[in-house]
């Protein structure tokens, strides 16, 4: 099971079912909202309870973006026609036994910091 909270506790989540695909996105939103890259696990919307009021910003035509309307934290993001939600893994509490798989838009990485080879990297996302 993973639970989660925003850095005021306001938002909390659970997921009992297993999640998917950790993978960290180095596109230009994630990072002008995050400061860096966003890092993320798949978790099927009927799995996903979540507590509190998340604020739902439209970041594009085809995602939204939730964050907590009090701390700021960012914690979701979801495309609109998929059946999963993407959960902060920086979010979680406690040790998850999750590993990154891949990173994703590679292109759009800043240019400060290097990304390891050890782990796939996409330059867009498949």
């Amino acid at each position: 099971m993973l639970s989660g909270s925003c850095l005021c506790g306001a938002i909390t989540f659970t997921a009992e079912k297993a999640a998917r695909d950790p993978a960290a996105c180095h596109c230009t939103q994630c990072r002008k909202q995050t400061g860096h890259h966003w890092a993320s696990v798949q978790v099927l919307d009927n799995d996903l309870k979540i507590t509190g009021a998340p604020r739902w910003y439209a970041a594009s035509e085809t995602a939204k973006r939730g964050f907590c309307p009090t701390c700021g934290s960012f914690l979701f993001w979801k495309g609109k026609a998929d059946p999963d939600t993407g959960v902060s893994l920086g979010a979680l509490d406690g040790a998850t036994g999750l590993r990154l798989e891949r990173h994703i838009f590679t292109a759009d990485k800043g240019d400060y910091y290097d990304i390891p080879d050890t782990i796939r990297q996409q330059e867009q996302e498949t």
